[in-house]
């Protein structure tokens, strides 16, 4: 059988516990005799032309399709908030791999950074296709359901203006913080509404407020279309329940792992040996690291050493703020990353593993695998956490972000003779890769339930492969008049209009730029993309901005350099960031700063 996976980010470059999920299933598939590929996504190191986002590439006998993926407008989308869920370039990639490939099944175990269009894919190419939703992205935008300052989150409002207002605190600065925090999410599902049906007239950012408010329909319902979902969770089934997916798709199965190489001690400290306290994640604020460090802290000199695992590239400021909590504390060792195979010999090296996170945990693998080697888990009291660790069984759990009470749980741990080998003692073996596997297995041979036989598909898109011998270029840059955004770009050849757009993106930097040179401006949607057909000459070619004050700014393309900014004199500014124009030769010319 011919199995396709997605995943949002894999190995070698990505090995958290998604991707360490998604590696065993195809691992173990693929050596009972399946042939597997994987489509994943991967963050763009560059400006790249549509056609440049797709590459291959081979990991053990698995075929890995790659979307190099970025937060900018590509193929005919310029709604960013759009493409993050709804990404048709992405989906043309997935027709094209679905021809090549010809898949029996496709199982989802993360579409971000991909699209839940992949499903219309799949839908109309009647393959049957599952889901484990590994976080809550299906239905958050953040995939957290964990608001600005740690308080949880239900889920998104009727007209999502809740989620317009969180990811408003969280992308556009203490100014929008400090407002947003202060619109009742009633009133913005207000305001979303009128923006959605037009009643507002026209703003900065309303294309991207309509989008957002139409996340959770939208992948809610490709959710729905699918042959079955494989739940982790009592958790994440209830979320999934109340955020409107179909309960008789819901199947529950909690994750299995690669049990090899578990076969170690018990963990035993003498009476002359430190307490060893282990942290395994992402380094990351969500993940609660630096309330384990204030916790280790306070306990003795010499009672116990904390060893922390992850990579510190992830999130470097957050990163450097651990390494100044941790101080010249001499029992405090940041250990880096290590390899997925490793995993066995790292846990060998604790007595304890703290999952000290912040937010809805959808059981993470890090506890599967602590279990596994007997090493008894300290976690925040999550329903995805404490289904599997249960207070003075197989651990302990503790209030969220409670410093005290987490030191409470180390300090039994360093006085209390005996309590870490009774924990370790009720530490049970989750469930193998192999037996995991055979569920799926078994799920595919079921398909989906008869009930759900001749279900409709309304808004069903269609998508043809993607034709690598496209010759369409694009322009993209930024453009100030007066001070102000532009309301209109458009690109000429003599009198015939090339390419144009009305829609502008924030450009942080460009404001930020002008107001260290002491223009005063208040606004930021600055950036413009624009789509061109054929035959474009760049000698013949020039660029028009409109602006809100009336006037015309007409610059030709031969006297703009790519990646460098030209000041028309008062605020006026342009700048091409990046171009791909096709000659009418048919030679392609590039260039990107």
């Amino acid at each position: 059988m011919k199995i396709l996976l997605t995943v949002h980010q894999f190995f070698p470059n990505y090995f958290s516990g998604t991707e360490v999920l998604t590696y065993s299933v195809a691992k173990e598939l693929l050596r009972r005799g399946h042939e597997v590929a994987v489509l994943t996504g991967f963050p763009a190191q560059r400006q790249l032309d549509d056609a440049e986002r797709f590459d291959e590439y081979d990991l053990e006998g698995l075929q890995i399709f790659r979307f190099h993926h970025a937060f900018v407008p590509m193929g005919e989308q310029n709604v960013l908030t759009e493409l993050e869920y709804d990404n048709h370039l992405a989906a043309q990639y997935f027709a094209e791999i679905i021809t090549r490939f010809k898949p029996d099944v496709i199982h989802f175990f993360h579409l971000s950074r991909l699209g839940g269009a992949l499903i219309d894919v799949t839908v109309g190419a009647g393959i049957p296709a599952y889901y484990t939703p590994t976080d809550f992205w299906s239905v958050c935008p953040t995939s957290q359901l964990l608001l600005h300052g740690g308080k949880v989150c239900p889920g998104p409002s009727r007209y999502a203006g809740n989620c317009v207002k969180h990811v408003g605190e969280l992308t556009r600065g203490k100014r929008v913080r400090h407002v947003t925090r202060l619109v009742p999410d009633a009133v913005a599902d207000v305001l979303v509404k009128l923006t959605v049906d037009n009643i507002l007239p026209p703003y900065p950012l309303s294309h991207e407020i309509a989008a957002m408010s139409r996340r959770k329909d939208f992948l809610v319902s490709r959710v729905n279309w699918l042959h079955g979902v494989v739940s982790p969770t009592k958790l994440m089934t209830g979320v999934l329940l109340h955020n409107g997916v179909d309960e008789r798709l819901i199947i529950s199965s909690g994750y299995g792992i690669d049990i090899a190489g578990y076969g170690i001690a018990p963990p035993e400290v003498k009476n002359d040996e430190e307490l060893v306290v282990g942290f395994i994640g992402t380094l990351a604020p969500h993940k609660g690291c630096h309330v384990l460090i204030e916790a280790f802290r306070r306990l003795p000199p010499g009672a116990a050493r904390l060893k922390i695992y992850g990579n510190p590239a992830d999130f470097p400021d957050y990163y450097a703020s651990l390494q100044k909590r941790a101080g010249d504390a001499p029992n405090i060792d940041f250990c880096g990353t290590f390899p997925n195979g490793e995993i066995g010999a790292v846990l060998a090296g604790v007595h304890v593993l703290v999952v000290p996170s912040l937010w809805y945990e959808n059981a993470p693998l890090v506890v599967y695998s602590a279990l596994a080697a007997k090493r008894p888990v300290i976690v925040s009291d999550f329903p995805g956490l404490s289904e599997t660790i249960k207070q003075d069984w197989n651990g302990m759990v503790f209030a969220p972000g409670d410093v005290a009470a987490l030191h409470g749980c180390l300090a039994r741990l360093v006085g209390e003779s005996g309590l870490l080998a009774q924990l370790s003692s009720n530490c049970r073996p989750p469930k193998s890769s192999v037996e995991y596997v055979d569920e799926l297995l078994a799920l595919y041979a079921k398909g989906a339930p008869a009930e759900l036989a001749g279900r409709a598909h309304h808004g069903l898109q269609s998508f043809s492969p993607l034709k690598r011998s496209d010759k369409r270029g694009s322009l993209s840059g930024w453009a100030v008049i007066g001070l102000a955004g532009p309301t209109r770009v458009c690109l000429r050849s003599g009198d015939r209009t090339l390419g144009e757009t009305t829609r502008f993106l924030p450009r942080f930097d460009v404001r930020d730029g002008l107001r260290k040179g002491g223009a005063n401006t208040k606004v930021s949607n600055f950036g413009f993309v624009i789509k061109l057909p054929e035959g474009i000459d760049r000698a013949q070619a020039a660029l028009h901005v409109e602006g809100p004050d009336g006037r015309t700014l007409s610059v030709g393309l031969g006297d703009l350099t790519c990646g460098a900014s030209k000041h028309l004199g008062g605020g006026d500014y342009i700048a091409i960031d990046s171009e791909r124009l096709i000659w009418q030769a048919g030679a392609a010319h590039s260039a990107t700063p």
